[in-house]
């Protein structure tokens, strides 16, 4: 088993890392492979509704994005992470997520999914629940916590004093492992992926 943790801020080894590094020592002790993914400074294309990644199945713009979607099945989970600014996640990460989530879409369902947010001191809830709505649209177990998943500190060396928020992070990874587990001794015992409905889409304006 093997899980995505997604790094969306442009500080490569900050708070988010920080908190993303405390999940990931959880999931190698339990024999967990992860990966952490840095999407660095540079600015990320945001989507411009082409339509394109229909027929091509892969997004127009050939970037990290395209190279994540192609290896998206060999994760089990994926855990987004990302600093809170003006109340809301990073532009970059936002503007990834966008195009991976609909460009494969398709790949993510089943797969399991969580967010995890770092501030200064406001705004985390409305940044967690905007990362969430990628899962919640995409037939994606979410993943949760004893407490929103939420670190707080200015700088790594004040998110490592956050007893309470590394904490949450832990269990949060503990949960992670178990629901993963329970999968694949599901899948052992015969269980079968949801067959679902062809989506039905509506317009409020006919």
């Amino acid at each position: 088993m093997k899980v995505l943790l997604i790094n969306g801020s442009p500080n490569e080894k900050g708070c988010t890392y920080t908190g993303l590094k405390e999940m990931a020592q959880v999931f190698s002790k339990s024999g967990i492979e992860s990966e952490i993914l840095y999407l660095g400074k540079k600015p990320i294309a945001g989507c411009i509704a082409c339509g394109k990644c229909r027929s091509v199945g892969k997004c127009v713009f050939d970037d990290e994005v395209n190279r994540i979607g192609e290896r998206i099945e060999e994760f089990d989970g994926i855990v987004v992470g990302s600093p809170v600014y003006y109340a809301g996640p990073s532009g970059q990460i936002t503007a990834f997520l966008d195009r991976l989530f609909y460009s494969y879409r398709s790949k993510m369902t089943g797969k399991l999914g969580t967010a995890i947010v770092s501030c200064r001191r406001g705004g985390a809830s409305s940044a967690f629940d905007r990362l969430n709505k990628y899962f919640s649209i995409s037939n994606m177990p979410i993943v949760t916590s004893q407490y929103w998943n939420q670190i707080h500190g200015n700088t790594p060396e004040e998110v490592i004093q956050d007893e309470e928020g590394l904490q949450t992070l832990r269990t949060l990874a503990q949960n992670f492992i178990w629901l993963l587990q329970c999968i694949e001794a599901g899948k052992k015992l015969g269980v079968k992926p949801v067959d679902y409905e062809t989506p039905i889409k509506t317009n409020f304006i006919r």
